[in-house]
């Protein structure tokens, strides 16, 4: 199975501890440094999805269970997925489009499941220019993460499902939608970064009949 790069300092040290510790005859300081490792290319794995081919479809940009979702007044929906230490911990882009705008803040590092950790915590806020609106994806550190990885930059272009970074040893992240798409999940819901839908656009069809009839009206 593919590991992330980001893996690799972290297996160095434990690899290297482990095999020093077997030659000078510390089995137990060898096996815990040998399982810790294991646990680390574990963490990092990067396990192949299969990315819905619907154009409508709005994917889950991780691995969790979906801890909010909540409408605010301008229409938009906000879901929330809280990522534990035995989740698959890469970020996939949810939609197809141009990264606008990448923002990031410094803050606490309270749990990632808890309500004020998407307001407080450390964060890396992805806007992203799709052909159904401004959709943003927020990497969200929680106690134990203390590294944010986004491997895209502003002007980058991206697919849906396409791996995006990752965030270090738990976590949280929200996927804002345009106003006027609801969500497809409910809280307690499981979702797998790149395969699970979040929120399907609605009679989009309907939608860009509208938008071609109101250009040739004018």
């Amino acid at each position: 199975m593919r590991i992330a790069k980001e893996s690799m300092p972290y297996l160095v040290v434990g690899l290297t501890v482990a095999l020093a510790a077997a030659a000078l005859g510390f089995p137990f300081l060898s096996g815990g440094a040998f399982a810790l490792s294991a646990f680390v290319a574990y963490f990092f794995r990067d396990p192949r999805r299969e990315v819905p081919r619907d154009p409508d479809a709005i994917v889950s940009p991780g691995d969790g269970r979906v801890v909010e979702v909540h409408r605010d007044e301008a229409g938009r929906t906000r879901i929330a997925i809280f990522l534990s230490l035995f989740d698959v911990h890469i970020n996939r882009a949810p939609a197809a489009g141009m990264v606008r705008q990448v923002d990031y803040r410094p803050g606490r590092f309270l749990p990632a499941n808890h309500g004020k950790a998407g307001i407080e915590n450390e964060r890396n806020e992805m806007t992203l220019e799709t052909e159904h609106g401004e959709i943003r994806l927020a990497q969200i550190a929680g106690v134990i993460a203390r590294r944010i990885v986004c491997w895209k930059r502003v002007g980058d272009r991206v697919e849906a499902g396409e791996r995006i970074g990752l965030i270090q040893f738990g976590s949280r992240l929200e996927v804002v939608l345009p106003a006027g798409i609801p969500a497809g999940v409910a809280v307690g819901a499981r979702v797998q970064e790149g395969s699970s839908i979040l929120a399907r656009i609605p009679a989009a069809a309907a939608v860009q009949e509208r938008r071609l009839e109101e250009a040739s009206s004018r």
